[in-house]
């Protein structure tokens, strides 16, 4: 069935957006977090204790904005952008509740301060299962810090990854499988399920190795002088997540060995959404290689190649090439182009996938082999890659030649 259209009118009247579910998200950059201080946040002490946080990390009453404080996992710290979105979809559901359903509100908030406590669901692309959290905070960073154990619970590890925060009233009230398409992975990205619990046991074992300890131990720097020596050979030397499962000291007690005076002393917002081109993105991820001496410039430019550039390019071929055409009027596809040349209401034909989407990546990927000494093997593909897409987009036919191309 349809969504009512109420719904619709009440969303454009307080300027927020829906999924193709029926919910209104936030997305944001994963940050793992495990200490804060309540200034840093834009909370003050007397909410924090409201909110069930009795001490600080000395174990000393939380009094003041200053105190170092353990997060729970799954406490979570949305930028000011998204608690000003969410504020919006707050008011949205107050007034569903109220002129469409006939209730009482719900939020009554009027500031972004004032959702500080409220539950969330924290959803992972490509996933169908949500996970419960609790805005306790607000951030300057273009991100969402969390716990280690919230973020690997979504199935995310933080490099770089954008996960959706959506109301848990909103997902409760509006969500809907009727409206995910039927096609294939239409049911992911949509919480289809809810995690309200994280069990450190139960979640990815790459957070499993977080380190507890105030201070590395000596023995492990001298360790790093020695040759062939693996990480696993210093585990006796270091108290991590791994040696704490299935007692209560998994969820606390997680100290850190260098401290920082601000969680805001760092870049507000991730660069790779600065820069424009994929040109730039790459020229500022090599130069960066280029200047870290402990970093392999040649490694890094065929871990670019390797992982992105050409599974992309040979996926874009292969696809272009069985790809279907769409009529540019009533939108019906096929996939063979008809005798006619014409879709059946008599309007043109398109391709779905363009001949940009294919050659996006040919030139950066060849000026990279001639910048940088790689493996020969990976010009080899380049120059297959580029044979193909000749094959494809150019014309076979002989042209007609002159007698002084045979002198």
């Amino acid at each position: 069935y349809p969504e009512p259209l109420e719904k619709g009118i009440l969303r454009a009247h307080n300027n927020v957006f829906t999924y193709r579910d029926g919910t209104i998200r936030h997305d944001s950059t994963d940050l793992p977090l495990t200490h804060f201080i309540p200034k840093e946040i834009d909370v003050t002490p007397e909410k924090i204790v409201e909110m069930g946080y009795t001490e600080d990390i000395y174990g000393k009453p939380i009094t003041e904005n200053t105190q170092i404080i353990e997060l729970k996992i799954q406490d979570i710290v949305v930028s000011d952008k998204c608690g000003d979105y969410l504020l919006r979809a707050s008011h949205f559901i107050d007034e569903l509740l109220t002129k469409f359903y006939h209730m009482d509100s719900f939020y009554n908030a009027k500031t972004r301060k004032d959702l500080i406590g409220e539950l969330v669901v924290g959803l992972a692309p490509h996933t169908s299962a949500g996970v419960l959290g609790r805005i306790v905070g607000f951030t300057k960073a273009s991100g969402c810090y969390a716990h280690p154990y919230f973020h690997s619970a979504k199935r995310r590890n933080c490099d770089s990854d954008e996960d959706a925060v959506m109301l848990l009233l909103d997902s409760l009230l509006n969500f809907g499988k009727t409206y995910l398409p039927s096609t294939r992975g239409g049911s992911m990205d949509a919480p289809l399920v809810l995690s309200i619990r994280i069990d450190p046991e139960e979640i990815d074992d790459e957070s499993h190795n977080i380190d507890c300890m105030k201070r590395i131990p000596l023995e492990i720097y001298h360790k790093t002088e020695e040759g062939g020596v693996k990480p696993s050979d210093v585990n006796d030397l270091v108290d991590n997540v791994e040696s704490r499962l299935g007692t209560s000291e998994q969820y606390h007690g997680l100290n850190y060995s260098h401290p920082t005076s601000s969680i805001h002393a760092g870049p507000k917002i991730c660069l790779y959404k600065t820069l424009n081109s994929m040109q730039e993105k790459v020229d500022h991820q090599i130069g960066l290689a280029e200047v870290l001496r402990c970093v392999d410039q040649k490694g890094v430019v065929e871990g670019v190649l390797n992982s992105h550039f050409l599974p992309d390019m040979a996926g874009n071929i292969r696809a272009f090439s069985r790809q279907k055409v769409r009529c540019t009027n009533c939108g019906e596809k096929y996939r063979r182009i008809p005798l006619s040349g014409e879709c059946v209401c008599g309007n043109d034909l398109i391709f779905s996938i363009s001949k940009g989407s294919v050659l996006k990546y040919l030139e950066i990927s060849k000026e990279l082999t001639k910048r940088y000494p790689i493996n020969p093997y990976l010009v080899e593909r380049i120059e297959l890659i580029e044979s193909s897409i000749k094959s494809l987009f150019e014309s076979d036919k002989s042209k007609q030649s002159s007698l002084d191309a045979f002198f």
